[in-house]
């Protein structure tokens, strides 16, 4: 039996969020229906309403959550009603090429991300006569979503009383900002790391690299209460306003080596910003670049030389390369046991109703991360 659900809906480029009643088909076959309880308010959804993500429209936003299993489709094994589950924004099948050669971040299950299709043509969430699909086949801007079971990831026993926000940011931000900089760049002790951008991404990319033993994590970001927090809480050595500032202290503190890596976590990165994260690596530095750009600029463009000389490497990341199913339990205990510093990313907590207001304080530059907690 279909559901009535409120969700925060994108109907075209620069129109923000309209919240709205939606009709929820009950689970088919491999397929789980969630109780949302909070929803990570990331970046990237906000790209969808700045038209800088090239997705069907309109769509349910959100692609970070946590909740509770309310049933379960045929042929489901991964989890159970009453379960406590991260929704992941990548689904990890287990079956397919990537996942059977250990990356599960490019499982071939999420092809429809950027549409919110079932695997078979068709959509759960619906207003009248329209579809409308999740972000990510996802949509945890709602109270409740049908998603995929291989985009769950069920939370352990012994992690039940962390709280809701804190599990929602698993789903992306969390494992994506901490691989970008253990797994993607492959950060070693005795680094030089520059990361641009101290969001909520990007200050788990600082977290990364400090318990991977850079010896400097120095942090490019135009706000001072980003940089405050990313030098005072979660571990970064210094932080700059500008490209200009951190590369002159990296020469002088590297005695001109410069950095072993650059690790791209803006909100929107820009070819400027790559072209200056590629000057301040050394040799055989690594540029890894996370965030996403406007849809119609190039972000990358410069002389082979560059490259060639230093031989110097610029790469894309997704999901900070991380494991899900493997990272997401790994991260939750280093939380547990205080080497990971989690409850400090949630600036403020919102209602559903608020969705448009959080994201202008995001953009703002007043959280470095938010979080809406689901009213039932």
């Amino acid at each position: 039996m279909s559901i009535t659900t409120r969700a925060a809906i994108a109907r075209a480029p620069h129109a923000g969020w309209e919240i709205a009643g939606l009709q929820l088909d009950e689970p088919r076959a491999h397929e789980v229906r969630v109780k949302l309880m909070a929803a990570g308010l990331c970046h990237s959804d906000d790209h969808i309403t700045t038209g800088d993500a090239p997705i069907r429209l309109p769509v349910v936003g959100g692609h970070e959550g946590a909740g509770i299993v309310e049933s379960v489709g045929p042929d489901v094994q991964r989890v159970k009603p009453g379960d406590t589950i991260i929704c992941s924004y990548i689904p990890a099948c287990g079956a397919c090429r990537p996942c059977s050669t250990g990356h599960s971040n490019m499982c071939v299950k999420g092809l429809n991300a950027g549409t919110g299709m079932f695997e078979d043509g068709t959509w759960r969430f619906h207003e009248g006569e329209t579809d409308i699909g999740g972000f990510c086949t996802l949509g945890t801007f709602s109270q409740y979503a049908v998603v995929s079971e291989w985009a769950t990831v069920p939370v352990r026993e012994d992690f039940q009383d962390i709280p809701w926000e804190v599990l929602s940011l698993m789903g992306c931000g969390v494992p994506t900002g901490w691989g970008s900089s253990v797994h993607a760049a492959g950060v070693r002790a005795g680094d030089t790391v520059v990361i641009f951008g101290a969001g909520g991404v990007g200050s788990n990319a600082v977290q990364g690299a400090r318990y991977a033993g850079a010896q400097h994590v120095v942090v490019v970001d135009p706000v001072e209460f980003k940089r405050e927090m990313a030098t005072t809480v979660f571990g970064a050595t210094r932080a700059f306003a500008t490209a200009g500032e951190a590369h002159e202290f990296v020469r002088e503190t590297t005695w001109g080596q410069l950095a072993d890596h650059a690790i791209m976590t803006p909100g929107v990165v820009t070819e400027e910003m790559v072209n200056a994260a590629v000057q301040m690596t050394g040799k055989g530095g690594k540029v890894t670049i996370t965030a996403v750009g406007h849809v119609n600029e190039r972000a990358v463009h410069l002389p082979a030389g560059m490259l060639i000389g230093y031989m110097r490497q610029i790469r894309g990341a997704l999901a900070g390369d991380s494991n899900l199913l493997y990272d997401i339990p790994k991260l939750l205990s280093l939380y547990k046991s205080g080497q990971l510093k989690l409850d400090e990313l949630v600036t403020r907590t919102y209602t559903l109703d608020q969705v448009n207001q959080a994201y202008q304080d995001m953009n703002d530059g007043k959280n470095i991360r938010g979080v809406i907690i689901h009213e039932h």
